[in-house]
């Protein structure tokens, strides 16, 4: 398999991301995610913070993309005098781990987390 499989860190086993691909696949743990970010937005109250850990990068695009759709005024072409659907959500940033914590876990040095914060009700 090492032949077959290119890693890109040293000393990682090269089946290392094929069973990660299957495990991600059979657990449909990509859909999974999105259902739980859909949730998030019944369930979070106004001003209530939004979390989410990712571990690889096919996450944290999911991520990534739901907070930006979820963070912009939506506006129907096709009724262009409507008022436009309010944004869900404020993203307040990420946070990728710093050099102390990769070297104390490196299995940190993959990790992003995400963070965002309801909109307030309209009065």
């Amino acid at each position: 398999m090492a032949g077959a499989v290119k890693t890109r860190e040293a000393g990682q086993n090269p089946a290392t991301r094929t069973f990660q691909a299957l495990r991600i696949f059979v657990n449909a743990e990509l859909e999974e995610l999105e259902q739980g970010l859909n949730a998030s937005l019944g369930l979070l109250a106004p001003g209530g913070r939004l979390v989410v850990i990712s571990f690889h990068s096919l996450e944290d695009r999911i991520v990534k993309t739901f907070i930006a759709r979820e963070s912009k005024h939506a506006f129907d072409r096709r009724a262009p005098f409507a008022a436009p659907k309010a944004m869900r959500l404020h993203a307040l940033g990420r946070v990728k781990p710093g050099d102390d914590e990769v070297r104390a876990n490196p299995r940190a040095r993959s990790a992003v987390m995400r963070v965002a914060q309801r909109a307030e009700v309209a009065a």
